[in-house]
């Protein structure tokens, strides 16, 4: 079981920024994706952003496109998301998880935007 170790959220007035960061207590070398995803109060959990580790490639949902950043750290196995012009509705619950391939999760972070 791989674990993931959530930092950075917390509490933000609209239009600031957070970043979050994950970091796996695996080798970069048996990690295929990174993602994040988020579940806000009575709602299902949604996809955020992802990073397949090998090649980098990154991809976003609409609602955050343009105002997050998912990125790695290749040196460690740790991924970041810098959220920028965050609005009411980014409140959430975020979740790191791992595909290598099996799939873990971590215990989520807090969100909280105000306006």
């Amino acid at each position: 079981q791989v674990q993931l170790v959530e930092s950075g959220g917390g509490m933000v007035q609209a239009g600031g920024s957070l970043r979050l960061s994950c970091t796996a207590s695996i080798s970069t070398r048996d990690i295929y994706t990174m993602d994040w995803y988020r579940q806000a109060p009575g709602k299902e959990r949604e996809f955020v952003a992802n990073i397949i580790w090998s090649s980098n490639f990154t991809d976003y949902a609409d609602s955050v496109k343009g105002r997050f950043i998912i990125s790695r750290d290749n040196a460690k196995p740790t991924v970041n998301l810098q959220m920028h012009n965050l609005q009411p509705e980014d409140t959430a619950t975020y979740y790191c998880s791992t595909t290598t391939p099996g799939r873990s999760w971590g215990q989520g972070i807090q969100v909280t935007v105000s306006s």
